[in-house]
């Protein structure tokens, strides 16, 4: 896996829980405590790494996952803004990224899920995080619901 570096520009309870995760393997981040941030509480959290697509350096950001077939999914959400988050861009440009879920890592291709598996995706993961709803309704987008599956080597 590659060593990766916490992004300058990231708000400071981000990079907080950020770093507490990989400093404990997730022992201490995994489960996220949303409600200092408006959120609905305790929430599954696993770190994503990918690679720039101008760039070429790697970044990484905790994200909010649920599970479903031996997947993990994630959803670009960027709190409703208009513009879909660099991480997103980053992995629509190169799929091979870097999932980390507690202490486990490992290389994943990440694909952004269509039609009938989105919905069906979109509904779990608003019942994992509901303001996804309305994230959704302030954002002319469609959110990506996105598709990590791990890859054997």
């Amino acid at each position: 896996m590659s060593e990766v570096k916490i992004p300058d520009n990231l708000p400071s309870w981000i990079a907080d829980h950020l770093q507490r995760y990989l400093d404990t393997d997730g022992a201490d981040g995994h489960m996220w405590d949303s409600a200092p941030v408006g959120g609905p509480g305790l929430l599954p959290t696993l770190l994503l790494t990918t690679t720039g697509r101008r760039s070429g350096k790697t970044g990484i950001m905790p994200l909010i996952y649920g599970e479903a077939d031996g997947n993990y999914v994630i959803v670009a959400s960027k709190g409703g803004a208009p513009k879909h988050p660099g991480w997103y861009l980053n992995l629509a440009a190169n799929a091979e990224v870097e999932v980390q879920v507690l202490a486990r890592r490992f290389k994943a291709k990440a694909r952004t899920a269509s039609g009938e598996e989105r919905a069906a995706l979109w509904e779990k993961m608003a019942v994992i995080y509901p303001p996804y709803i309305d994230y959704q309704a302030k954002t002319e987008r469609e959110i990506p619901v996105v598709v990590l599956e791990p890859v054997t080597e």
